[in-house]
């Protein structure tokens, strides 16, 4: 397990806890009664809102789950029993719950809780999960892990918050209802979005369906009929009638799962006794429960979109609203671009997978609905979906974290790469994102790029470079893509007109003697001190691909050294573009490639984690400094050597 840095900001206030007080761990929970039970969940639902509103981090899908968490956590016994969470996002009760709860004012901070389940966190995290739709696939290999080694472990799959809507999610599914595999999926429907029927019949139906009599009759009635086959498909058509008519299992059970539900995921009561029951039954089931996204907190329950990730607040007062606005984002400049261009280009659609308000589309979407779609979290989708587009005469702009194309890169090679269709990819995100750390952060970008055929890829040094290098890629005869961080840039003044950089060609930004450095994208603002600090040429390189191939080799003949600058993974990275360039063409230089370490970056915030990488300005001059000083000592060695 990690170590966690002491608990700097403690619960303090008029608020007790004296039931959650109590609970170390699972094995406490176990031994209260049943009666208090709804007690506890009060105070853990306002223990969660005390503190992520202190730490800030998703806080509407967790007090949606906060009922399900004590019940699954009081009937199955875990760790020994697995609870794979889908996202993370419902997992802040589950932390609480399982011995971290006086960490919780470390929560996404440097050293401190992650801000998802983690495997080296807790072995009550039992698989480390960050991007969606992974639940069942992951439950139903430990589930098929325990067949093969005899064990009578119980694996659950929590599955929620729109990750149902992935198409690997019903990959698992399908295969998990082909096998005999002990294996229970919950339907965490947080939206209504499946069926709205809940109440006190559809509990009832639930926990009869659960039962051990339901359970023994449909099992002994499918080997009494095995040998009647007609009369066999007659039974079963009806029992899958006679559900449909109650509950919406009827997919499931094609499926092959025995469908539970819906039933009313903030009933305790009914929870404990559904899982009591499901957790005696053999093979896969699927419960559907339906609850609340932000449940018992007003604004919450009110607006779960804007409380699903929230900064520090007050909770008696809820979130601030905007302040005056100051220097935009990087994704409020995309956000004004798309609209203005969907002006300019009525061919323009907008394509996001289930991140609408994080890319940037809110004001797109309701400007031009018919010209935007949300698929969900569908990654692989959108993109095929965008070649579809394009391949009709479209312009698709496609607005994606980067960390979430990486999950739709046989689509981005495949469908639009390989036939060279006008897809333009907004990609937000890219580098370090601070809090939500490795799972999220868009290290790799560049690297798995660069390599593909066909593409324009570019990484804009400021806001207003953005802008001109999104309106480049939408008028490029091809797939390009614009790579742009999370959150603000250096402050530079926008302009309104929209003009198309040259394709290839880097900006010079300052003159020096003996070093270049090579810049992509944000890194280009901290160079700059670092260049006045050296007399260092200083180039905004602005393409990954194509490179400004001549410039490099210009710049190679006049100075000594070659400093690339990347906020990427290094390894593969635009560094690596520009050794080959001068390997390619026999250059012999003295080289330097700094950007991100070969190494997953823990969370913290972007400005730490930067300097902890050596990327910030200081970071940059200190490393310089150092390969400089190494090689002015190796020198006289080698002359001897020789």
């Amino acid at each position: 397990m990690a170590r966690f840095q002491p608990c700097k900001q403690p619960m303090t206030g008029p608020k007790t806890f004296p039931l959650l007080e109590q609970i170390e761990s699972p094995d406490q929970l176990r031994q209260m009664s049943e009666a208090q039970l709804p007690a506890l969940a009060r105070e853990l639902r306002e223990y969660l809102i005390q503190s992520v509103s202190r730490t800030g981090g998703h806080l509407a899908a967790g007090l949606g789950t906060v009922e399900l968490t004590i019940a699954l956590h009081y009937i199955y016994d875990t760790p020994n029993d697995r609870l794979v969470w889908d996202v993370g996002h419902q997992s802040y009760p589950h932390k609480i719950l399982t011995g971290r709860r006086t960490q919780m004012p470390s929560l996404r901070q440097q050293g401190g809780l992650a801000g998802f389940p983690k495997r080296d966190e807790s072995p009550y995290d039992s698989f480390g999960v960050g991007h969606s739709s992974t639940s069942i696939s992951a439950a139903l290999g430990m589930a098929l892990a325990a067949g093969r080694k005899g064990d009578q472990r119980k694996v659950v799959a929590i599955i929620g918050d729109g990750a149902m809507t992935a198409g690997m999610a019903f990959e698992a599914l399908n295969h998990a209802g082909d096998l005999d595999a002990n294996l229970l999926v919950i339907l965490n429907d947080n939206d209504m979005s499946i069926s709205p029927n809940v109440g006190a019949l559809s509990n009832y139906f639930a926990r009869v369906l659960s039962g051990r009599t339901y359970a023994t009759m449909r099992e002994q009635g499918k080997k009494v009929l095995n040998n009647l086959p007609p009369v066999r498909e007659l039974a079963r058509r009806a029992e899958e009638h006679m559900k449909g008519m109650v509950v919406p299992g009827t997919l499931f059970e094609e499926m092959g799962f025995n469908y539970l539900g819906p039933i009313d995921g903030h009933d305790l009561p009914s929870l404990v006794k559904t899982l009591r029951n499901v957790r005696a039954l053999h093979g896969p089931q699927l419960l559907h429960i339906v609850t609340r996204k932000g449940k018992g907190y007003a604004p919450a329950e009110a607006n779960p979109c804007a409380y699903h990730g929230v900064s520090t607040f007050d909770p008696r007062a809820g979130m601030a609203a905007s302040s005056a606005p100051g220097a935009p984002t990087y994704t409020e400049v995309f956000s004004d671009w798309i609209c203005d261009m969907a002006l300019q280009d009525p061919t323009l659609v907008a394509i996001t997978p289930a991140m609408r308000e994080g890319s940037g589309l809110v004001k797109f979407s309701e400007r031009f609905p018919q010209r935007y779609f949300d698929v969900g979290i569908a990654e692989q989708h959108s993109v095929t979906l965008a070649a579809g587009l394009a391949c009709e005469g479209q312009h698709p702009v496609v607005a994606i974290y980067s960390t979430f194309l990486q999950r739709a890169y046989d689509q981005l090679i495949h469908d639009v790469a390989l036939q060279n269709l006008p897809v333009t990819f907004a990609i937000d995100r890219a580098g370090l994102v601070g809090p939500d750390g490795p799972t999220h952060a868009g290290s790799f970008d560049l690297s798995f790029l660069r390599c593909v055929p066909n593409l324009l890829v570019m990484a804009p040094a400021d806001e207003n470079e953005c802008r001109q290098m999104l309106y480049t890629a939408q008028i490029h005869n091809g797939p390009a893509a614009v790579r742009y961080p999370r959150g603000k840039g250096p402050g530079v003044a926008i302009e309104k007109q929209m003009t198309a950089l040259p394709i290839g060609r880097a900006d010079i930004r300052r003159r020096g003697t003996s070093i270049a450095l090579l810049a992509f994208g944000s890194l280009v603002a901290p160079a700059q001190q670092v260049a006045d600090n050296l007399d260092a040429t200083l180039v905004n390189m602005r393409f990954v691909k194509p490179l400004d191939s001549a410039l490099i080799l210009e710049l190679a003949k006049s100075h000594d050294w070659l400093i690339t600058l990347e906020e990427n993974a290094v390894a593969g990275g635009a560094g690596s573009a520009v050794n080959e360039v001068l390997a390619n063409q026999g250059v012999v230089i003295n080289t330097l490639n700094l950007g991100l370490p070969d190494s997953f970056i823990e969370h913290g915030s972007r400005e730490q984690l930067l300097a902890d990488c050596g990327l910030d300005a200081a970071g940059i001059e200190a490393s310089i400094r150092a390969r400089l000083a190494a090689f002015d000592c190796a020198r006289p060695a080698s002359r001897l050597i020789s």
